[in-house]
């Protein structure tokens, strides 16, 4: 598009709507492209009906792959969604699918917000991807950066007409710090047609069953949260900082997703704890159906960081997770993509670091770091997914233990690709630890599917013993019980419950546990009253 600028000045720019952009090897910048197929991707299988339980696996078409390249929407469609299916996940959401010219911003620098990235195919590559997808009962949802855009102006938004306010607002307002990115005016008519269009598009074209908001806290407040804390007092959350033109923006779409396509499942990536921002717009709400529980992985990572075993503290633990506002629906996680990018460390690297490179083989003696690492990379995870919300993420490789981190090509690493992928081969080596941390995350979400504690009311909290390091809840007709104490065992342990029989147990042989228990017995209780209830017994 070629556009006469105020200045007289002639602008070569591409159209904010432009649904396939392409770069030649030799050139810096995209090209847009027409695309119009004589045979369009027709899709064939209905959209999954809406789930209770969301067990959702966050993924990179590019990073799917052991290889040092850039994976295609066909390698995730034929070697990536098997898998997904295989582990009990019944959602995928996609990052990195909106247009962006720099691969290392992890799709979040977005410079075409209607096309699909054409670095690892075509549109209707991604469509039969999704199309496929839906076949398994797989549900798929779009990570949406509405939040900020690209500074890029030769193939992005920013200075389409000559100014810094075609989109955005002007000026210092119109510019993220931290980000260097632009900011968009959600007060002006024409980008709130840009951006609701753009959520319509992803859904109507490409069949997409949702989005997970990006920066979501960045739109909320002037401030952009910047140098802010947040400890959940009201006064945090109304008043003049919060910028009321990107709430109704949020509110809209939300509007506009459920009036339109009541199915669909939309997610805020907020950090603050806004309250209501998971609560009908009718209601005065933000109208999203969840939220990520971002509290969680930092408090994993504190835990490891700066206590000792012995000086953990379970009382923190369960407050931590279960401390979310009432009837607001939480996604749990013990890590996403943000812990597993360089510069920080995935749960399996901070429990196991350097070992990883040399005893995760079972020929290899199993030394205490190792045996501590996949127990609770095991702990962590199940009881983040019992007791932490009403859904559960995990980032793709990270079920296993995946070592080492995430770093895209770019100068500082001379566009190396060895961190830009996943090892999916290490859980089909048998001789490798890494299939036991996969069976178990596979089994773990296996069981939720049969008894749904997800879609559950909250779990009821029956033990958090501080000498003892053991945690016992009951949620869905479950009970669970967990022993985080470094070296005692309990023998004889008297628990709330009726009948019991084992269903699943981290320390079972095929997760890589010590199996020193016996699976074949079937407990029943007697009257005994325990932690305020008439029946208890021994475990």
């Amino acid at each position: 598009v070629v556009i006469r600028a105020q200045n007289g000045d002639l602008l070569y720019r591409i159209s904010p709507w432009a649904r396939y952009v392409v770069r030649d090897e030799d050139k810096v910048n995209y090209d847009w492209v027409h695309w119009n197929p004589p045979l369009s991707y027709i899709h064939k299988h209905p959209s999954p009906k809406r789930l209770k339980s969301l067990r959702i696996y966050e993924s990179h078409v590019g990073i799917a792959s052991p290889e040092g390249k850039v994976a295609s929407y066909k390698n995730f469609t034929y070697n990536v969604l098997p898998r997904i299916k295989d582990l009990g996940y019944n959602c995928v959401q996609l990052m990195a699918i909106m247009e962006h010219a720099y691969y290392a911003s992890f799709g979040y620098q977005v410079t075409s917000f209607f096309a699909a990235s054409s670095r690892y195919g075509t549109p209707d590559d991604l469509k039969e991807m999704i199309d496929v997808a839906h076949s398994m009962g797989i549900t798929v949802l779009l990570d949406v950066v509405h939040s900020h855009a690209s500074k890029n102006s030769e193939d992005g938004l920013n200075k389409f007409d000559g100014t810094d306010y075609c989109f955005f607002h002007s000026g210092h307002k119109g510019t993220h710090q931290l980000w260097d990115s632009r900011l968009f005016d959600y007060a002006n008519w024409e980008v709130l047609r840009f951006l609701l269009s753009n959520l319509r598009m992803w859904i109507e074209d490409y069949r997409f069953d949702g989005f997970r908001f990006d920066g979501v806290t960045s739109m909320l407040y002037h401030h952009h949260g910047i140098g802010t804390g947040f400890s959940g007092d009201y006064h945090e959350y109304f008043g003049l900082h919060v910028d009321e033109d990107a709430l109704c923006y949020l509110m809209l779409a939300n509007h506009m997703i459920n009036f339109l396509h009541p199915e669909c499942i939309t997610i805020a990536e907020d950090v603050s704890g806004m309250p209501a921002l998971c609560r009908p717009v009718a209601e005065g709400g933000g109208g999203f159906d969840y939220r990520l529980a971002m509290a969680i992985p930092d408090k994993w990572i504190q835990i490891i960081k700066e206590l000792k075993d012995e000086d953990w503290n379970m009382g923190n633990i369960v407050h931590t997770l279960t401390n979310r506002r009432y009837e607001e629906k939480y996604i749990a996680y013990a890590e996403s993509h943000d812990q597993a990018l360089v510069g920080d460390k995935t749960l399996a690297f901070r429990l196991m670091d350097a070992e990883m490179y040399t005893n995760m083989s079972v020929l290899s003696p199993l030394t205490p770091v190792i045996d501590r690492g996949i127990q609770l990379h095991k702990m962590i995870r199940l009881i983040t997914h019992a007791l932490g919300g009403e859904s559960y993420l995990n980032f793709m490789g990270n079920e296993f233990g995946h070592p080492e981190w995430l770093d895209f090509p770019r100068r500082g690493n001379n566009e190396s690709y060895h961190y830009a992928r996943r090892q999916f081969n290490l859980t089909e080596d048998h001789l490798l630890r890494y299939r036991f941390l996969n069976s178990f995350d596979r089994d773990m979400n296996k069981l939720e599917e049969r008894f749904g504690w997800l879609a559950s009311p909250p779990a009821y909290v029956s033990e958090k013993h501080e000498g003892n390091k053991v945690i016992a809840f009951e949620r869905a007709g479950l009970v669970f019980i967990f022993n985080f104490h470094p070296y005692q065992s309990y023998v004889d342990y008297r628990v709330v419950i009726f009948k019991y029989k084992i269903l699943l147990d981290s320390d079972a042989a095929e997760y890589g546990g010590h199996q020193r228990l016996d699976h074949n017995t079937e407990y029943f209780s007697e009257q005994y009253p325990h932690n305020y209830r008439p029946n208890s017994l021994m475990v």
